[in-house]
């Protein structure tokens, strides 16, 4: 995994929004759907995996809400999965999940996924753009949509999927000084990955990674 350099990260409210609109558009990759295209991350090892798991099974369209909250010091909105879900259970997740045939786009789907997980009205958001697609291990094509949230909402915690939702601080989140790097053994080959721990959440994996990438698109690029 290729780290770029570091960018002073302000993380203020407004300053936030105002990059992530100029950089961020709602055109929906090819990658998403097109099961020739293996989603790249990077990372050699970690594409060798998703090319391999594009190859023995079709890899599934999956979406995701990157709830970054107005408060004053801005915040986004995490899940910790019920240890009863298939994947990843257990782990620091996005509100999302499986794109259906029956939503109108990957945002539609985001927001269908927020409100039936953790009961997040649709109201309350003000979608602003996809980041890069996003291939997991597990077979999933994920596009993150990023999106303003506006405080004063309740959530109703769908105890089937998810156990807990929490908001981190966007400033801690977008700091590069806290993206550390990991490494494991997978399929014969070194792969590394993002690591993110804050307080006693221990955030990884596909979450940090999109994280990384939102940190990227809107401070870097």
């Amino acid at each position: 995994m290729e780290k770029k350099g570091a960018a002073t990260t302000d993380a203020g409210t407004e300053d936030f929004f105002d990059r992530a609109r100029a950089r961020l558009r709602f055109d929906i990759p090819p990658g998403l759907t097109d099961a020739g295209i293996a989603p790249s991350t990077g990372d050699q090892g970690r594409d060798f995996i998703l090319q391999e798991t594009a190859r023995e099974e079709p890899m599934r369209a999956a979406a995701v809400l990157i709830a970054v909250v107005a408060r004053d010091e801005p915040t986004v909105l995490l899940t910790k999965r019920s240890a009863r879900v298939s994947d990843h259970a257990g782990e620091i997740a996005f509100p999302g999940g499986k794109i259906e045939a029956t939503d109108a786009s990957p945002v539609d789907a985001a927001l269908r996924e927020a409100w039936e997980e953790v009961g997040l009205p649709r109201d309350f958001v003000e979608p602003i753009g996809y980041l890069d697609l996003y291939g997991t291990s597990f077979g999933y094509r994920v596009l993150p949509t990023v999106a303003r949230v506006r405080p004063g909402f309740d959530l109703h915690i769908n105890a089937g999927e998810v156990e807990e939702a929490f908001e981190v601080p966007l400033s801690f989140l977008m700091n590069p000084d806290n993206h550390k790097q990991g490494w494991k053994l997978a399929r014969g080959r070194m792969r590394s990955f993002y690591e993110m721990p804050f307080e006693e959440r221990y955030i990884w994996g596909a979450t940090a990674g999109i994280l990384r990438v939102l940190y990227e698109r809107v401070y870097l690029k």
